[in-house]
Formats: C-alpha cells, sequence, structure tokens
C-alpha cells in the first residue's frame, strides 16, 4: 500500500478538478434561482472556468519546473481550496465568478501540469501505467458522478453543499501532502518568460472562447452573435485572432531560444511523434466524451423529461466501466501496445456510438439505453489506460511539466471543442429537419409555414416539446396545426441527437488514424530517450 499512497493524493485532485462542470451544468437552474440572473449569464460563469484553466495550464507547466512540482502543486491546491470556500458562500453572481471561474481556474492551472508530472516521477515500468490508469479513470468517474452529485444535492439540499465538500479534501489533501516525494531542484536559474506567458494565454483564451460560443454565436452565419462583421458571426474573427495570438507566440519562443534564454515551452516537443500522436488522441478522446455529455443529458433532461439526479444516474455506467477498463492498463500492456489497445478503444466506442444510436427513440429503452452507456465507457477506459503513460513516458525527466501542460491543454481544448461542435450539430440538424418536414406536411397551412420559417431564422432551441407548445398557442397558431408542428419539432430533435452522436463516431474513426504515431511496443520500464522514442 505505501508505494501507492502519492496516488491517493494525485488521483484525488484528478477526480476534484472535473468534478466543478458537470456538477455546475445540472445546476443550472438553481443557480439563476439562487442569483436572480438568466441562464446565459450562468454558462458566461461556466465558460469563464474554462478559459482561464486552458490560458493559464501552459504558464502552470513552466511555474512548476520553476518552484518545483510538488511545491506549485500544494499552492495550487491551497489556491483551488480558497476558491471553492468563496464559491460556497457566495452571495453575488461576480463574486460566483471570482471564487469559481477565476481563483479555482487558476488553482487548477497550476494543480493538473505538476500532477501529470509527478505521477511520472512517482512511477516506473508498469507501475507508471496503473497509475495513469487510475488516473483517467477517476477523471471520467468525475465527469460522469458530477451530473449525479448535484443533480442530487441541488434537488434536495443545495449545491452549495459541493464546494464546501472541496474544501474538506483540499484540507486533507495539503495534511497527506508529504506523501508525494519533493522532487529535486534543477539546479539551474531559470528565467520566467513574461511575454510568452501573456501571448499563449490571450491566444489560448480566444480560441476556447469562440469555440464555446459558436453553438449560441453561430460559426459564419450569425445567431445571436453580439456583432457581426462583414456579415458574419464574431466567432470565426475571435478564433482567427486567437490563432494569430498563439503564431505570435511560435515565433517569440523561436526568438527567445535563438538568443539563449529560456522559452516558455519547447516547441522541439512535437517532433516526438508518440507525443504529438498523444496529444491528437487526447484532443478527440475528450471532445468524443464531452460532446456526448452534452448530447445525451439534452435527451435524457429535454426529450425525457428526467430530473438532474435521474440523469445521473443514467450516466453511471459510464463511470463504473470507463474506471474498471482503465485500472486494466498493466495487464493489457503485457499483451498489447499502447497503439493496439488504443485502436481497440476506438474501435470499441464506435459500437457504443453505433448501439446509442438505436435507442434515440421518443420512449427511452432503459436496458439497452444502459447497456451501451456501459460499453461508451468500457472505450473510454481503455484510451484512459495508455494516453497519460505514452504522453509523459515520451519525454525526459526535465520536460515532464511542459508534456503535463501540453496534456491538459490538449484535453480542455478538446473538451471546449466537444460541447462547441455537439451544439452546433444539434441545433443545425434540428434546424434543417424541422424545416424539411413542416415544408411536406400538408396539415400545415402556407401562412403558418411562413411564420415558421421566419422563426427559424432568428434562432432556434432545443427545449421540451410542451415549451413549443405554450408558444405556438401564445402566436395564436390554430390547434391542429399547432399539434402537427409539435410533432414534426419532437422528430426533428431526435433526428439532431442522432446527428451529433454519429458526428461523435466519425471522431472516433479520425481516432484510428490519429493512434498510428503511438508506440507499437510493449511499455517495458522506464522512459526512453528522445531517439528511441521516435522509432517507436
Amino acid at each position: 500500500m505505501g508505494r501507492w499512497k502519492p496516488l491517493v493524493v494525485l488521483g484525488t485532485a484528478q477526480f476534484l478538478m472535473v468534478l466543478d462542470t458537470s456538477v455546475m451544468n445540472v445546476s443550472i437552474s438553481r443557480l439563476v434561482e439562487d442569483f436572480d440572473t438568466e441562464v446565459t449569464a450562468i454558462q458566461a460563469v461556466i465558460t469563464l472556468y474554462s478559459l482561464v484553466m486552458a490560458a493559464f495550464m501552459i504558464t502552470g507547466g513552466r511555474l512548476g519546473d520553476m518552484f518545483g512540482r510538488r511545491r506549485l502543486f500544494g499552492i495550487g491546491l491551497a489556491v483551488y481550496g480558497a476558491g471553492s470556500a468563496l464559491t460556497a458562500v457566495a452571495p453575488t453572481l461576480w463574486m460566483l465568478a471570482l471564487g469559481w471561474s477565476v481563483i479555482e481556474g487558476l488553482g487548477a492551472a497550476m494543480v493538473l501540469p505538476a500532477l501529470a508530472a509527478l505521477v511520472a516521477g512517482a512511477y516506473q515500468g508498469r507501475d507508471r501505467v496503473v497509475a495513469y490508469g487510475v488516473i483517467g479513470g477517476l477523471a471520467g468517474a468525475g465527469i460522469a458522478v458530477g451530473p449525479l452529485l448535484g443533480g442530487w444535492l441541488t434537488s434536495y439540499l443545495t449545491w452549495r453543499l459541493v464546494f464546501v465538500g472541496e474544501v474538506v479534501l483540499v484540507v486533507a489533501m495539503l495534511a497527506v501532502l508529504r506523501w508525494v516525494e519533493r522532487d529535486p531542484p534543477s539546479g539551474r536559474r531559470v528565467a520566467f518568460d513574461t511575454v510568452g506567458a501573456v501571448l499563449s494565454a490571450a491566444g489560448l483564451a480566444l480560441v476556447v472562447l469562440g469555440v464555446l460560443q459558436s453553438s449560441s454565436w453561430g460559426f459564419l452565419q450569425p445567431r445571436n452573435s453580439p456583432v457581426t462583421v462583414f456579415g458574419f458571426s464574431l466567432t470565426v474573427f475571435v478564433i482567427g485572432a486567437g490563432a494569430l495570438l498563439l503564431w505570435c507566440f511560435r515565433a517569440w519562443e523561436r526568438h527567445r531560444e535563438e538568443h539563449g534564454r529560456d522559452p516558455l515551452i519547447r516547441f522541439e516537443l512535437f517532433g516526438i511523434a508518440p507525443l504529438r500522436s498523444g496529444l491528437a488522441v487526447l484532443l478527440g478522446q475528450n471532445t468524443i466524451l464531452l460532446g456526448l455529455f452534452f448530447a445525451i443529458p439534452l435527451y435524457l433532461q429535454v426529450v425525457q423529461g428526467l430530473d438532474a439526479f435521474q440523469t445521473g444516474l443514467r450516466l453511471l455506467p459510464v463511470s463504473a466501466t470507463m474506471l474498471l477498463a482503465s485500472l486494466s492498463g498493466p495487464a493489457l500492456s503485457r499483451m498489447a501496445s499502447p497503439r493496439t489497445v488504443v485502436r481497440a478503444g476506438f474501435a470499441v466506442l464506435l459500437i457504443a456510438i453505433l448501439w446509442l444510436l438505436t435507442t434515440i427513440d421518443p420512449r427511452i429503452d432503459d436496458p439497452s439505453f444502459l447497456t451501451a452507456m456501459a460499453v461508451l465507457g468500457l472505450g473510454m477506459g481503455l484510451l484512459a489506460s495508455q494516453l497519460g503513460n505514452v504522453v509523459q513516458s515520451s519525454v525526459e525527466e526535465r520536460e515532464r511539466s511542459e508534456a503535463g501542460s501540453l496534456q491538459y491543454t490538449s484535453q480542455n481544448l478538446g473538451s471546449a471543442l466537444g460541447t462547441a461542435f455537439m451544439g452546433a450539430l444539434v441545433i443545425s440538424a434540428l434546424a434543417a429537419a424541422f424545416t424539411y418536414r413542416v415544408a411536406d406536411d400538408p396539415r400545415v397551412s402556407a401562412a403558418v409555414k411562413e411564420q415558421a420559417g421566419v422563426a427559424l431564422q432568428s434562432g432556434i432551441s432545443f427545449v421540451p416539446s410542451g415549451e413549443v407548445r405554450v408558444a405556438l398557442a401564445e402566436a395564436g397558431i390554430p390547434s391542429a396545426e399547432a399539434d402537427a408542428l409539435v410533432e414534426q419539432y419532437s422528430s426533428a430533435q431526435l433526428t439532431g441527437l442522432k446527428t451529433a452522436i454519429l458526428g461523435a463516431g466519425g471522431i472516433a474513426v479520425l481516432g484510428l488514424v490519429f493512434a498510428r504515431g503511438l508506440p507499437s511496443r510493449r511499455p517495458e520500464g522506464p522512459a526512453p530517450d528522445h531517439e528511441d522514442t521516435e522509432l517507436r
């Protein structure tokens, strides 16, 4: 048990870091009530949390090199705990944003890169495979358990207790932080790259902001865009500005290296094939996972009318099988290479996605749905059992914080992409299917079809059919035609959901391609040097 003590601390921290967003997502309606605000304001707070984490992840990795990874891990936990405490007692919306989005986000940006490097430093060989399997499984468990825990507390007590519990966990982790071995100092003074930190933070923040807002602003065609530029949505210009800043960041880092100064991150790391492939697969994995965790709750809550707690119960199979499959990493590594296991994981994900498509019906078939979710968790667990170890084992000791920051930047970007991608697919397919069905429905008059077309041009939302019926009655639509429109809207909802889930299947197919750069030999011992890693 002694050798696994560091994993208890590090695994608990990983679980904690991913719990927040999934809890908050199912508590939106209560937060709107408690702070007397609008849904868009709460969504902005949730978006800001992702922005802060993504923007400062690379900076957090460099700070770990400068001050020591365990030390920064402890500081990050303390900052995170302070943010949780403020969130638990926040009397106003801006205090909620400060505590949760800003302070907790900054704490997470310090904890996660250090966490990835500390796991690699604490374990070698097959123990490292086990450790990263546990870390990956706990990340998935946090995403799946969050809706259940948040739904129950929100429905029966208060969402604030989640953050009280986080403070307790942080205090407990800090009390046993000595279980994690102190990493040795680098032996040289590292100058902090302030310009690089600003450029990378601003660039990543703008890219993530654009991706997250694309589902509400529209990507090219403006929907609810705050402003339009040359008739186009603001989204593409925000992403473009972020990409330009990241290009400037790359040029600045090259300039520092040419003049013998320490860069924030060395881009030569992207020349390591297993690292590059591992980051691409992590991006795809999180795009699929968070995308499905956006679409599936829509089906359960909006179409099926389930509450947050009932929704969380139906997501539990993912958590259970993902954790079990993640723990299978050591056994699998004795039989197959990381590339083979990851490709098998994507194949299982494809099976789960196709199975899920058969369960998206007006009336849910619980046994089939729950089995499909269990298979989904199995596929995700196979990926999680390999990827953390591949990323960290492909670099040398001094590069682990940088690799950790890239690892969690990829995961956060994938999470943002998944939510935005699925949101855009659901809404676009819903609008297209509804338009097509209404146009061919003889029960709907030409005047009402024209009225519906005008309404669609101003935007369409994914809402319960009952709300659509009420809106039609308020608009003075005759009862018979309203029934027809509600029927077609309900059918179009299922089409939108199936399209989004099919999109996740397309990303899984791409994942099979991205996996070709992963190691093709079974892991046997400590990390190789770069030359040997490239040959893998």
